[in-house]
């Protein structure tokens, strides 16, 4: 787990076209990211 304030480590996923995005290449941009829990999972 990260402290608040460490930088998110380089990484790269599927975009909803499946062209490959990654983290870096967005440096100096405002980049939100958000994510969920698994549906239907505890927690």
């Amino acid at each position: 787990m990260l402290e608040p304030g460490t930088p998110a480590p380089d990484f790269s996923l599927a975009d909803q076209e499946g062209n490959t995005v990654r983290l870096g290449d967005l440096s100096g941009k405002w980049v939100v990211m958000w994510w969920y829990p698994k549906a239907s999972t505890p927690g």
